[in-house]
């Protein structure tokens, strides 16, 4: 009977951690394949609808080129990134549009991206990008 329940035990304890590890897998996987919308920002004293009046900031990951790319909520950007489980830093921003816009959030938002150290998805799915262990930025899905 020992013998037994040592086998049930062990066999539960494998079951549980391979969820738990395909599960950390999926969360990784849910990085790529989506653009994901700027819904908080760390630091600025204005708001954030006023950093953003026109339209808010935009990150995609490219898995294969191993660069992201979007809108800074003015202007166009793309830079490269290291991922490493979930320690995540970007590269210098490459050649940008050049357009005017007004809010001031465009600065705002570049300059958080350099202080990035890693990243999680919560349970409500959103992405948020760490300094340290503090959420620098939050972001919602809103495409495939």
């Amino acid at each position: 009977m020992k013998k037994y329940t040592i086998a049930v035990v062990s066999v539960l304890v494998l079951l549980i951690t391979s969820c738990k590890t395909a599960k950390d897998t999926s969360s990784a996987g849910n990085l790529f394949d989506t653009t994901w919308e700027l819904e908080y920002i760390s630091g600025p004293r204005i708001a954030f609808e006023g950093l953003y009046p026109n339209k808010k900031p935009q990150i995609t990951f490219d898995q294969k080129e191993k660069k992201v790319y979007g809108n800074n909520g003015c202007n166009g950007y793309s830079a490269p990134y290291t991922l490493n489980g979930k320690t995540l830093t970007f590269g210098e921003p490459g050649p940008s549009t050049m357009m005017f816009c007004e809010g001031g959030g465009e600065q705002q938002f570049l300059k958080q991206m350099e202080k990035i150290t890693s990243y999680s998805i919560d349970k409500d799915g959103k992405l948020n990008l760490i300094q340290g262990d503090v959420p620098m930025m939050r972001f919602k899905k809103i495409a495939k």
